[in-house]
């Protein structure tokens, strides 16, 4: 995992990489099925996080290792950390298992309070290796390491290690911090309002939060969802008639004829798997069939 610090560019913001996150949000979903994913309804504990100057350096970061094993559901897994001077937060040898050495960079000797949100992306990366999901390229597959990381309850630690100020800058992962936002904002949704706003230490951190839930919140109004807003409703009436989504604004959905008739795809709001509805039908309520949310459509 790559780290930013006061030696290198600037934290990029933003979602340059939303296509590819809302592709891992989906290739977990259908990894992990609905109720797998739903099923890791606890986040990681700032509890379980802590690791003090005063504690012992080894046996501090087997214990924290050892919840973030937990909380990601490897029980027959043991990662072992060790410290060492290189460019990168950290890094993880895939193997057969049991055990998973990882290496951490040596600032986390004394910069402790960082140590949990770099074991959340090597021990995700552990989790993907055993389901065997992976994405094509390097930087894809950090992209979705991040997002399962979110998405499952540990890498809202990711996000908290975004800090920035006048002299220095730090980010841990792949992520924008608008992006880390944007994914802990999908699984609060999906949990029903999983709150962590004061679970961050990092001002910058919760203001990212902020945003990247804006975003999310777009998602449950897009249309042909029931809750989009007039003038989306108005644009999506006239692409409709035209069969077909006007370039220039974005929209999600797409139509196609099918056996005579017109239909509208459109992703999912939680899982961003897309759905297929007949158009021009009014409203109805439909089901994913991925993750099995029941979604008040208008088509």
């Amino acid at each position: 995992m790559t780290q930013k610090s006061r030696h290198s560019s600037p934290v990029e913001h933003g979602f340059p990489h939303l296509d590819t996150v809302r592709r891992a949000v989906t290739a977990l979903f259908r990894r992990l099925s609905g109720d797998g994913v739903r099923s890791y309804d606890t986040s990681f504990a700032p509890a379980d996080a802590a690791f003090g100057p005063a504690d012992d350096l080894y046996l501090g970061a087997h214990q924290v290792a050892s919840a973030m094993v937990r909380a990601l559901r490897l029980p027959d897994a043991r990662m072992v950390v060790g410290f060492r001077a290189m460019e990168e937060a950290a890094t993880v040898e895939l193997t057969a298992g049991p055990e998973y050495f990882v290496e951490v960079n040596d600032r986390f000797r004394i910069h402790r309070r960082d140590l949990a949100a770099a074991l959340a992306h090597e021990a995700t990366h552990v989790l993907l290796h055993r389901l065997g999901l992976r994405f094509p390229t390097t930087a894809a597959d950090e992209i979705l390491t991040d997002t399962a990381a979110t998405l499952l309850g540990a890498g809202w630690l990711l996000l908290d290690a975004y800090r920035e100020d006048e002299l220095t800058h730090q980010k841990l992962g792949y992520l924008t911090p608008e992006e880390f936002g944007y994914v802990l904002a999908k699984r609060a949704r999906l949990l029903g309002g999983e709150d962590l706003s004061t679970w961050f230490t990092s001002p910058q951190a919760y203001e990212a939060y902020v945003r990247g839930r804006a975003l999310a919140d777009q998602d449950l109004r897009r249309a042909p969802l029931a809750a989009a807003g007039r003038p989306e409703r108005r644009r999506y009436a006239r692409d409709r008639a035209a069969g077909a989504a006007a370039p220039g604004h974005g929209a999600a959905y797409r139509f196609e004829e099918v056996g005579g008739g017109l239909r509208v795809s459109f992703p999912c709001p939680v899982c961003e798997q897309r759905l297929r509805l007949p158009a021009g039908g009014g409203p109805v309520r439909a089901r994913c069939g991925l993750c099995h949310t029941v979604l008040e459509c208008d088509t």
